[in-house]
């Protein structure tokens, strides 16, 4: 810190900058917690900060990022973003990568689906104009006791509600029954089989005003599928640090083990299908491992699964 601050004197900035990210760098927790040396850090964060925006002048006029992971690694570099990792809750397979939104190569199926938006939709609005009790619950819904976490604001609200096709791995047969087309086609689509877990499938209502905090989901041996039905505007989503609007028809895959978010800023429902697929990279040996792997573990545990750690 001292050296640092003698370039600072003799007006070598960037030296002094880099010194002091080294300082970031390196000061164990108990500098960073201690309030004496408070002043220092904030000295150091704020020089960084300074050269990082500098930095970012140049590189913003030089460099046209070719991707948009080459454009995070450069917000990373420049202390404007951070790099978004999976990170499941339950189940961790190795050496998957963590890829915010499946490219559309690797999901070809993408097209039958975006291809019965009419249909899809034409029977969820059949549902809304049906209006029983219950048809909508609440997608949050944790048992008595639990403790208060991200999900305080949404525990049994019907701010965010399901309709569920399936659901833990039961189909639904009366749910089914009202939308035959739907669950004819989710029937084609690669879905985890898994007893008591998955797959899970269900009209996802976010109500006006409303938002899902940034959470991840329990494991990256599968995926999530959104079919968008019914999206005013004011409507947005972020995976990682890829932020997207929902359009009607236009579906995608997304990792949820990558830290994500969702909102509805608008005053209408926004109403979308969500349903599991198996991770493709996975092949058929691998999954029935998984399969058999989470068989064995719930037969142990000698319980059901629930929404927290279901796949």
């Amino acid at each position: 810190f001292q050296l640092a601050l003698l370039y600072e004197d003799t007006g070598d900035h960037r030296s002094a900058a880099q010194l002091f990210r080294n300082l970031i760098d390196v000061a164990p927790a108990e500098v960073r917690g201690d309030p004496r040396f408070a002043p220092a850090l904030a000295h150091a964060e704020a020089a960084v900060a300074r050269d990082n925006a500098a930095l970012a002048g140049l590189v913003d006029g030089a460099v046209r990022p070719s991707s948009p992971r080459l454009g995070e690694a450069i917000d990373a570099l420049l202390g404007r973003g951070r790099i978004h990792v999976a990170e499941p809750t339950f189940l961790t397979i190795p050496q998957l990568p963590a890829i915010p939104f499946l490219p559309r190569e690797m999901t070809a199926w993408l097209d039958r689906l975006e291809a019965a938006t009419d249909s899809i939709e034409g029977e969820l609005r059949a549902v809304i104009a049906a209006g029983e009790d219950g048809d909508f619950v609440p997608y949050v819904a944790n048992p008595p006791g639990t403790p208060a976490n991200q999900w305080q604001e949404l525990d049994h609200s019907p701010d965010w509600g399901a309709f569920f096709l399936w659901k833990h791995g039961a189909r639904h047969e009366a749910h089914c029954a009202r939308c035959p087309a739907t669950a004819q086609l989710l029937e084609t689509m690669p879905m985890p089989r898994l007893d008591g877990r998955a797959p899970n499938a269900f009209f996802s209502l976010l109500k006006p005003r409303t938002r899902i905090p940034a959470h991840t989901g329990v494991t990256n041996a599968r995926l999530t599928c959104h079919l968008p039905l019914i999206v005013p505007g004011g409507c947005g989503f972020r995976v990682g640090a890829q932020t997207r609007e929902w359009r009607r028809g236009e579906a995608w895959v997304f990792d949820d083990t990558i830290e994500h978010e969702a909102w509805n800023n608008s005053d209408q429902p926004r109403i979308i299908l969500i349903f599991d697929i198996w991770h493709p990279m996975l092949d058929s040996a691998e999954r029935e491992a998984v399969a058999a792997l989470l068989a064995t573990y719930d037969r142990h545990l000698g319980r059901r699964t629930g929404l927290s750690d279901t796949l």
